[in-house]
Parts: C-alpha cells; structure tokens; sequence
C-alpha cells in the first residue's frame, strides 16, 4: 500500500479515477479490520454473539476485495517500471521501511506500555481482539522479542504488517517482471493471466482433494504453475484492466452477477468452514484467500466499475489526492483505532449491523487527521514517520 503515499510524487499524469479506487480501497481495508472484534469475538456464546459473528461475515466476505485493489492500483501505476532499477528500489522501498519500522516497533510495545500505566488488560484486547496469552501477559520480554523478529514476520498484533513484507517483495520483482511487460504482447498477457487463474483453484484443491498437486510433495512445495501464482496476477491484472475497457452496460451486465457469485461463495464458504468447532487456521482462511476465484470475481467488477466514475468537483479531487499522500500513514495508524471504533460503537449503542461501518468511518477519518497533524508538525521529516 506503500503506492497509496507516492504515486502523486510521480512524473506521470494524475490519474484521478485511481485516486477513487485508492480511496475505496483504504476504506474497505480499515472496514474489514473493524469487523475483526466480530470474527474474533470473545464473549459468551448467546443470541447476540452469533447476530455478531454473523455480520462479521457479511462484511468480511463483501470487503474481500480491499486488498487485490491495492496491489492492482500499483500494477496499473507502476508496471512497466521506468528507469534505473537501483533508483526504483531506493525511491520505494526506503520510503515504506522506516515507517513500516517505527509502527512496528510501536504496536509491539504498546501492551508493555498499557501495563507500566496501569491499564487493564482489557484496553490490549478492545485494541487487538485476536490478541494471544503472549501478548496479554503484557512482559517487556515479549514485546521486545516481537521486535526482534520484525525482519523475519509481523507479530500477533499487528497483522495488517503482513502487506508490507509483501510490498517490499513485489517491488524487488517489479523490475524483472516489468521487462516482460514491456515487451509481451496483450494475448501473452492473456495466457498468463490464465494460467495465473488456474492457479486460484490449487488451495481449494488442497484443501478438498489432495495436498499435493503437479509435482509438488513433500520435499517440493513449486508446483508447475508456481511461477504464475500469488499477487503477482493481480499486478498484471490492474496494467491489463488500466489499457482495456467496457462499456458502463457490459461491466453492470457481467460485473453484477459476477461479484454476486464471488460474494455467495466467500460468505457460505466461510460461514461453512466456521461452523466447525475444530476450524484451523488455514480453514478459516481458506475462503477469505486474496488470490482465489472467488475474490478475483469480486474484485474485477469493483475496479471496472470505480474506472468509470468522474470527479469533477475540485475539493474532492484535491481530498482524494491529499489521501493519495496521507494513505500510507493512514494505514499505519488505523490498526489501533479499529478495536476502540467498535467499543465506542457498542457504548453509544449504534445497531449491531451498522457498528462496524461506524468504527471504520471513526478510524479513516481521525486516522488521517493524525497524518496530516503528523506531516505539518514534522514537515519533510514526517516521511520517515508516516511515508
């Protein structure tokens, strides 16, 4: 999401209809963290907790798409990569890595620190529902250890992090891939979205079927289609999607049964593999999957469609562009304010199915007017702190 704080910084003509795909996509990724205190509720099996549980699926299922719009945003702006190879890596990644760092380090600690004030145990889960015993016996030893293992993985509490390692690692390949961009032709960008398509399949074949399929077993984990799986599809995707166009009636014609497809299979799927008491981690997983069918059909629609909107207002092309700018700061702070959004939410005794919607407005909003405070107070400092 790194993409969400530079791409106004770039040479190349501002393209205001990705700002509006930008701007859904933000808020979409903050909505879904805000149903987390649904999926992950702790409270007593009752009536009201699977109302709970309920909508946690309803939202969780139709925000799928968050994501892949992220990483289709920095294929439409990004692919083919122009110039040097070493000034694209020193642009990008140094401009994600110290934010990603400092945030990292302050999620980390901060249940240390709610226990040297005197805090109770209950502000770590209302921040981090899906907290574990390790984080709520709040130790120094703990939070320090979490820090150490920043080069390695993101930790129980601060999860959205796991898109940043992802984000370094597209933009490491960026530029090998992109010299096949440049050079292959929109039929060999075709066959390689199918095969990538394919691929899409191979969790529910493990899941369903087999473990291992075309070669892979266990002392092979590349199976035949490997190299045309993962996010990379959803790069080539948004730089396929930005040169190609439909009509407003072919994408409402296809788009609409498409999403309702995708959206009935994440949802029931989900909801069937959370029935089990004996769920895994993986299974629970298995249908909210980013590179799955089911999330490719909700995702294309959504970004043909938000390709047709035309901003014209200038204050909110000014706004989405000043988001554009403040995103990446955006999306490190909001992780601590999702949790909270909902307490607050359950405080003023919002409706249960419009307390999530409620949390994510509180979160993108003060979050943003965090960043902005952070970038005025800290001028051009302020990048190492909030991109």
């Amino acid at each position: 999401m790194e993409n969400i704080s530079l791409n106004s910084r770039q040479s190349k003509p501002h393209i205001v209809w990705l700002d509006v795909v930008r701007f859904v996509a933000m808020f979409t990724v903050v909505c879904c963290h805000s149903a987390d205190p649904f999926n992950f509720y702790s409270g007593n099996v009752t009536a009201d907790s699977e109302n709970i549980k309920f909508w946690g699926a309803i939202y969780g299922a139709f925000l799928r798409p968050c994501v892949p719009l992220f990483v289709m945003i920095t294929g439409a702006l990004l692919l083919p990569v122009r110039g040097e190879t070493s000034v694209f890596y020193r642009k990008r990644i140094s401009r994600v890595l110290w934010p990603f760092l400092i945030w990292s380090v302050l999620y980390n600690i901060f249940p240390y620190v709610t226990k040297l004030l005197g805090c109770s145990p209950d502000v770590v889960l209302a921040c981090f529902p899906y907290a574990d015993a390790d984080v709520m016996s709040r130790s120094l030893g703990v939070s320090l250890k979490s820090i150490a293992e920043i080069p390695l993985n993101f930790s129980a509490i601060d999860g959205h992090m796991w898109y940043i390692y992802l984000l370094i690692g597209m933009y490491l390949y960026m530029p090998i891939f992109s010299a096949w961009v440049e050079k292959a032709s929109e039929k060999a960008k075709g066959w390689f979205l199918l095969a990538w398509g394919v691929t899409l399949f191979v969790p529910y074949y493990r899941m369903f079927a087999d473990q291992y399929i075309w070669g892979s077993c266990s002392w092979n984990e590349f199976y035949m289609l490997y190299n045309f799986a993962g996010f990379n599809g959803y790069l080539l995707l948004g730089h396929y999607l930005r040169h190609h166009d439909w009509s407003l009636s072919k994408v409402l014609a296809y788009g609409i049964p498409m999403f309702a497809v995708g959206y009935a299979v994440t949802f029931f799927g989900f909801r069937y593999m959370t029935a089990s008491p004996d769920c895994t981690a993986e299974e629970y997983e298995l249908f909210l999957y980013y590179c799955s069918p089911n999330v490719v059909m909700m995702t294309i629609p959504v970004f043909l469609l938000l390709k047709k909107v035309k901003v014209t207002n200038l204050r909110l092309q000014n706004a989405l562009a000043n988001l554009t700018i403040c995103g990446f700061g955006v999306y490190m702070i909001h992780f601590f304010l999702t949790g909270p959004g909902i307490v607050l939410a359950r405080y003023c005794h919002i409706p249960v199915p419009l307390q999530i919607l409620f949390s994510a407005v509180i979160a993108f909003f003060v979050s943003w007017l965090l960043v902005i405070g952070l970038r005025k107070l800290f001028g051009k400092s302020a990048r190492y702190i909030v991109g």
